[in-house]
Parts: C-alpha cells; structure tokens; sequence
C-alpha cells in the first residue's frame, strides 16, 4: 500500500482566514488527500495553528484575554471552520504543545552539536515609547526593495524579500504606532543556514518535477544577492517555546524564546506526534518522520502559498539536514499564487472580502470549494469576482451536474419507480459513452496524481458534461412512448452515472457526493478500475430514492448583495 503524507502550511492563529488563505494550502491539500484515500492509499494529512510569536501575542492583547487562553479559544474556531469546509485532517494541532516544545529543544540542541548555531551579539529595534524590544513582526515600514508601504520586519507580503528590521524605511512599532525607535545590542542564536547552502542547492536540483514557482523561489534565496544568509532563531518575547538544548538549559538564553519560524515547521512532526498521543500506544509518529523508522517509503508532500516558500525550501530543511538524523524531508512542494479579491487583495485589517466564517454563512462548502478549486492561483495569481462565482457555480454545479441528478431520478421515479429498471441492452451509444469516459478518467487521474487542480477540475467537469450530452442524445422521455425497454436501458446507465460522479467528485464536492450515494443508497464507493464494470455497478431492482436539489442557483440579487457587504468592511 502507498504511504503519502501530506501536511498544509500551518495558518497563523490571529484570526479568521479569508478565503485566499484557504485556497493557498489547507483546501487544495485536502483535495489530494481525499484523491489519495481514495486510491488506497495509507494517508496521514496534518495541519496545526502557528500559536507563537508577535501575531499571537498582539491579537491577544487586542482582545484583553492572556495569550494562552485566546490560543486555545482560537484553535477552536480554526478547527469548527475546517470541519465546515470538510478539511479531513488526520490531526489539527498547536504549535504550543507539549510535543513540539520538546522536538524544537531537540532539534536546537542538535544543531548546536552539529556546530550549526552560533551565538551572536545583534542589533536590534527598541521602542522607548513602548519600552521593550521589538521582535521581528511587531515592525513595519516601507520595504527598500519595492516600495511597499506595509512591510513586516522580517519579510515583505508584496515581493517576499527576506528582510531584517533595520532594513525597513520609516519603520514604526505595530504595538504603538511610535517611530521613536532606536537599534541596541542584544543577543541571539543564529542557523548557520550559510553552511549548508551546497548541501540545500544539491537537494533541490535532486527533486523531480517541483512546479517554477517553489524552485524558482528557492533558488532566488539562494543565489541572488549575498545568497543564503544565516537567520536568528531567538527573540525576546514572553510567549513561545523556552530557548533549552533538549532537556538542559541555555546559558545566557534565560527569558528568550525560539523564533516562530523555526519552531512552527517542526510542528508538522510534533502534530503527528500528538495523534500517535491520542490513538494510543500502538500508533506509531516515527514511521512517518525517521527514514530509520519506516519513512524511507513515505511520499511527503507539502502545501503552502508562495510566501512560505522559502522557509520550507531552504530554513525547515536545513533544521532537518543539519540535525544529522534521518528525518524524512519533502518530496513535492506544491507552492500557489495569491488569490486576489475584486479587483485588489484580501485585506483582514480592512475587512475586504470574504472571510471562512463569513463563506459559510452564506453557501454550503461544496460551492466554495469547487470555485476555489476549479480557479487554484497555480501558475499565477488568481481574481475572485461575484459574477464569476455566480457564473461558474450556476453553470458547473446547478446546470451540468445537479441537473443531471434531478432529470434522472425524477423521470426515472415517473416511469418505471425508484429502482434501477430492467429491460432493455446498452447499445453503439453506451459503448461510445464508456469509451470516452474512460479516456478522460486516466487523464483526470493524471491530473490528480501530478497535483494540477484546475486541469483536473476542468476534467472532472468534462466527464459530468459528457453524461449530460449522452441524456441528451439518447432522450429517454422520447424514448419511452416507442420503446420502453431502451429507455430502461439508457436510465440504467444514467443512474449508474450518477454513482460513478459521486466517487470522482468526493474530492471536490465531498456533500454532494454524499448525497448523491445516498439518493443512490450506493454502499460501494471505490474507485472505479474499469469504467464499464462501474457503470454496472447498480442492477436492475437496486432502490433508491431522489436526492434533494443538490445546488441552488445564485441570484443575481444575492451576488449585488454581497459584492456590496463584502466590498471593504466585514458583516
């Protein structure tokens, strides 16, 4: 049985996520690991919320509630919100477990051993109106390499140049808005990342098939400019994994915590570590994780937008590499492009657009999940507008294939009741049918196995349109008042296509799958091997009863709505 482990960036734990975020890494990788299970494949998908550093702290403060306890409160939505849009995670954990504040000492200790870390006396912001040191994301200011006017103090959302506090023009504190601000010394440990620039470089060019984008980047950070630079693991902030080597202390460490970015990769072991916690003592973490252990014939693939892109391609290998143990490291990377909002970006702070909660509210998941799917920012960035999601859902969903349910069963429970008919034999048009439905389910197989979402969305909705155009040709209430035994025969097939839609298209529409192998009373939902043994599958006599409308059209009165509700400031 194939082994695939798959794990989605972990989202930050300040807040509600628009729907970019979204579509940026947690829906696409459960897309591929719900294609994976279904496929027989042994899956493990993780995912976790980022609970340390300057966005933890601040919106916590915002809310007057201590960090700890806004984290808990705050994982709780995030994994309510995954439910709703059927994220089927193996386990959602927290960065601020018990796991991974022990893998993150480990691995610190590790590399210090490994004389991979360094002790360094480095400048950083002070904010005399605030009166602490500044980390990282508690800065923002214009960014010296393109300009944008909301830069962070260790990257930029525009051009994701890596950056350092000092490099920022006109920086400002986030806590206060103050610009009195001043540079003093402080010390930290630094990632020897530097070192291992070869050793990352050949790795890189050792993957097979990584999309341009993830290696693109990859290679900018390490060969543009200085290259690869050694990055600090430390700040000063209260909230965060204690800076120790393994179980002993860090002399000169006390009151420091690790940098978020290099503890909140090493979460993706510590949540597999935690669900091997919660099923029991025979669950074993390792043999996903240690190449000692079983993991040698893992395929780990990852899933983010493209600001993470560096850090999982360059810092988070270089913690495993460099530990000197056999940690399994990413096969395929599957980096995405933003998706843009009507014209401009998501915004949290303005409110511009449509936020998880919000989605919900408003439309099932399938619907969001199949125009988000269908559009995924892979080979550039991606606009969502209400005319086209009321456009694209209308036409894909409620005309090609809800309709197709509803015409079928319902003609089929006017002519012959709720159960598949007999009488009658496929002829030159069923084997036509088969034939090119069998071509198109190994191209969308291939689509789904290289990870490319919008081919394999187009081949999906290729296969529901070449059912309808049979039902259309063969016009089975035409039929029926010649030759009632071929239209018990072209009913069958249609009914039996129905099956077969739900099994390909659980993966994107996992509720209206559902229900249509529900309607179907279908207890067999593998993967078809053969298409015309999966066509056969209900036999004359099989019950079943008339789903209900399976997508109701958007109105052009609920898109003005919204596009007006949504447009800047949040419901």
């Amino acid at each position: 049985m194939a082994r695939t482990l798959i794990t989605s960036a972990i989202p930050y734990i300040n807040g509600i996520k628009h729907l970019g975020n979204l579509v940026g890494s947690q829906l696409p990788a459960d897309l591929y690991a719900r294609y994976c299970r279904a496929r027989g494949h042994e899956v493990m998908f993780i995912c976790a919320t980022d609970e340390h550093g300057t966005p933890a702290e601040l919106a916590a403060a915002k809310a007057g509630k201590p960090v700890a306890d806004y984290c808990a409160e705050m994982w709780q939505v995030q994994r309510d919100l995954a439910d709703g849009f059927r994220l089927s995670f193996d386990h959602f954990g927290r960065s601020s477990s018990p796991q991974n504040h022990a893998l993150t000492q480990h691995f610190a200790g590790k590399l210090d051993a490994a004389g991979l870390i360094d002790e360094r006396t480095s400048k950083q912001v002070y904010s005399n109106a605030d009166g602490r040191f500044l980390p990282d994301r508690y800065i923002e200011g214009t960014c010296p390499n393109c300009g944008f006017a909301d830069a962070r103090g260790d990257q930029c959302d525009n051009c994701t140049k890596q950056l350092d506090p000092t490099d920022l023009i006109e920086p400002r504190s986030v806590i206060s808005g103050s610009t009195d601000l001043e540079v003093r010394e402080t010390k930290h440990l630094f990632l020897r990342q530097s070192l291992l620039k070869d050793r990352l470089d050949a790795w890189i060019d050792s993957q097979d098939g990584w999309p341009v984008l993830t290696t693109s980047i990859a290679k900018k950070w390490l060969h543009d400019g200085d290259g690869l630079q050694d990055r600090g693991i430390t700040r000063d902030l209260d909230w965060g994994i204690p800076v120790r080597k393994g179980d002993a202390p860090w002399p000169g460490m006390e009151g420091k915590v690790f940098y978020v970015w290099f503890d909140a990769p090493i979460e993706y072991i510590a949540a597999t570590h935690e669900w091997a916690d919660a099923q029991g003592a025979d669950a074993d973490w390792q043999r996903w994780w240690r190449t000692d252990k079983g993991a040698e014939n893992v395929n780990y693939v990852q899933f983010m937008g493209k600001d993470n892109v560096p850090f999982h391609t360059l810092s988070f290998p270089a913690t495993l590499l460099g530990s000197g143990e056999p940690w399994k490291t990413v096969d395929y990377l599957k980096s995405l492009n933003y998706l843009n909002y009507d014209g401009g970006q998501f915004s949290t702070s303005r409110g511009r657009g449509v936020f998880m909660d919000q989605a919900l509210s408003l439309l099932p998941a399938d619907y969001w999940r199949w125009w988000l799917l269908s559009h995924a920012p892979e080979s550039s960035d991606t606009e969502f507008t209400w005319e086209t999601f009321q456009t694209d859902v209308n036409k894909d969903l409620a005309d090609v294939l809800g309709n197709f349910v509803s015409r079928v069963t319902k003609f089929c429970r006017s002519k012959f009741g709720e159960e598949v008919p007999a009488g009658g034999t496929w002829g030159a048009s069923e084997t036509a049918l088969i034939e090119t439905l069998g071509t198109r389910l190994k191209a969308y197989q291939g689509f789904m196995d290289g990870i490319e979402i919008r081919k394999a969305a187009a081949e999906l909705r290729a296969i529901w349109v070449a059912g309808n155009e049979y039902l259309q040709d063969a016009a089975p209430w035409a039929t029926f008042k010649t030759d009632p035994e071929r239209a018990a025969a072209q009913i069958r097939m249609a009914l039996n296509l129905i099956r077969f839609y739900a099994v390909l298209s659980r993966p994107f529409i996992p509720d209206a799958a559902t229900a249509m192998l529900d309607g179907m009373q279908a207890d067999d939902d593998a993967w078809p091997d053969d298409v015309k043994t999966a066509l056969e599958a209900l036999q004359p006599g099989h019950v079943f009863t008339v789903p209900e409308v399976l997508f109701a059209k958007i109105t052009d009165e609920q898109r003005l709505e919204w596009a007006e509700r949504f447009a800047g400031q949040r419901a």
